[in-house]
Order: structure tokens, then C-alpha cells, then sequence
């Protein structure tokens, strides 16, 4: 699917509105066109889905996903001055493309998408985690989340056990999703160029979280865990419990552990046992 020969490009839209990328907003605007196509192909198939974006800007991988044949796209952006900077993707797409003032943070997602549903997003630096974390709350509204991140907190995304990297995000991550890196990003694709590398990653929601136990169990014992993280379990987890070898002992995990080196499986053991201790 070809998009009209007579939409301007995406640099003589920012010419034309004046759009300068905010720091406040987090916006790093991304003009590669062949970047934004392969973003969008990495995404899958999307003739039948919904898809949301979150800040579009002067629209770049927007098109690239009403290109790709997207069944709709709805485009989030608190950035008034975007606004008319879309409308001529909107006049070329319009029952296709839905752009809303608002910020995603606060919007009900499911009020906007018909399912299947899935996220396509060069996600603003500065909320990209607290995005992530809003939709991992209902991670089987989305069949896939194609998200790109600064390239640390993709490397949280998808630590392994053991390594410096792993904690508190990989774990809420992977028990919900299978997670992995796709490719990096070059600051010289974006307008203007930020200080990092940025890396696109691709969630898919599990059926079933990969282990059983409660949702904020598991928040609260991963939370004390690596709140002090150079400690023994055994300190580190005072705060959660007055006793915390016995809620270690339960979950057969030795209380001279430290937080890095447990398994997922591990701290959903301990979830549980936390579960029981507070019955």
C-alpha cells in the first residue's frame, strides 16, 4: 500500500509549522523513513489490528504504519502544535487515522481500540517506563507491543539473572511477556539527535503470566529485593516482613541470596510465600 504522491515530506512539514523537538515533551522527532518502515515491519502483520502510537510528531512512522496496511491507527500526541502538522496524513487517511489530543499516561487504551489491538511507538524518553508499566496492568488488550526505548532500559527489559542489568522491570516484563531486542538505533536518525542509542523491542503478552502468583506480591517482594539490592535477602526483605528467613525458607530460597542472582520462577515462589504468610 503506497501513500499518496502528494503528501509533503516529513522535513518540509517541520519547516513548514516550525516544529522543534522539545526537551520537556522528550521528543526526539524520527525523519529516517526507511528507519520508520522497518520499525513498522518488525511489528507484524497489522491488516486486521488496531494500533496505537504514541507521540507521532510530524508523523513519521505513522505513515509508515498506515503504509504497512494498518486496519487503523490511532495517534497520541499532547503537542498542540503537531496537530496541524498531521492533518495532511489525516485528509490522505481519513477513516483510517485517528489523532487525539491527550496524555497517554491518563487515556483509557481500551476505549480507543477495537481488538486485536497492538503498540507501535517511538516512545517520548522521558515516560516511556511509566508507559510500559500502565500497559503491562492489562497486558492482553495488546497482541504485540513494538516499543522503542533508550537502549539501557532495553537492556532491563531483557536481562537475564545474574547480570547488573537484571531487576525490578525485567522481572514485571518477562513474567507477563515474551520479550526480546530487535535492533538498535543511531542517534543520527532522530531530529535532533539525542545522547543514547535507542533500541526497539517487541513484547508479546503471555496467555497466562509464566509463573502463578499475585500480581502485587510480587511488586512488593521485588521492590524490597532491590531496594537493597547489595544485601542479603535476608536484610534486604526486614522491610516486607519481621520474618524474613521464614518467608525465604518457604519459597526454599537461601536467605544469603541477593536479589540478582534469583530466577523469575524464584521470585514468583516467593510471591506466593508472602501470599500465604499474610493469610
Amino acid at each position: 500500500m503506497h501513500p499518496p504522491d502528494n503528501l509533503p515530506s516529513l522535513k518540509q512539514i517541520i519547516g513548514q509549522y516550525g516544529l522543534r523537538a522539545r526537551k520537556s515533551l522528550g521528543q526526539h522527532f524520527l525523519l529516517d523513513t526507511s528507519l520508520c518502515e522497518r520499525i513498522a515491519q518488525a511489528a507484524g502483520p497489522m491488516s486486521d489490528a488496531d494500533v496505537l502510537e504514541v507521540g507521532p510528531g510530524p508523523g513519521g512512522l505513522t505513515r509508515a504504519l498506515l503504509t504497512a496496511g494498518a486496519r487503523r491507527v490511532v495517534a497520541v500526541e499532547r503537542d498542540w502544535r503537531c496537530f496541524e502538522a498531521l492533518d495532511s496524513l489525516v485528509a490522505a487517511f481519513p477513516d483510517r487515522l485517528r489523532v487525539i489530543e491527550a496524555d497517554a499516561l491518563t487515556i483509557d487504551d481500551g476505549a480507543l481500540l477495537a481488538a486485536p489491538a497492538m503498540v507501535v511507538a517511538n516512545l517520548p524518553y522521558n515516560i516511556g517506563t511509566a508507559l510500559l508499566l500502565k500497559w503491562l496492568e492489562a497486558p492482553g488488550r495488546f497482541r504485540s507491543l513494538t516499543l522503542m526505548f533508550q537502549k539501557e532500559v532495553a537492556a532491563r527489559l531483557t536481562a537475564s539473572p545474574g547480570t547488573k542489568d537484571f531487576g525490578r522491570l525485567s522481572i514485571r516484563t518477562q513474567w507477563l511477556c515474551e520479550t526480546r531486542r530487535l535492533f538498535d538505533v543511531n542517534p543520527k536518525a532522530f531530529t535532533p539527535p539525542p545522547k543514547v542509542v535507542s533500541t526497539v523491542v517487541q513484547l508479546v503478552p503471555r496467555a497466562e503470566p509464566r509463573y502463578p502468583a499475585d500480581a502485587d506480591a510480587l511488586t512488593r517482594v521485588t521492590a524490597a529485593a532491590f531496594g537493597q539490592r547489595r544485601k542479603m535477602l535476608r536484610a534486604a526483605l526486614k522491610k516486607l516482613t519481621g520474618e524474613p528467613e521464614t518467608l525465604l525458607l518457604a519459597a526454599g530460597i537461601d536467605p544469603t541470596a541477593r536479589a540478582e542472582t534469583l530466577t523469575i520462577e524464584q521470585f514468583c515462589a516467593l510471591a506466593r510465600a508472602l501470599t500465604a504468610l499474610e493469610r
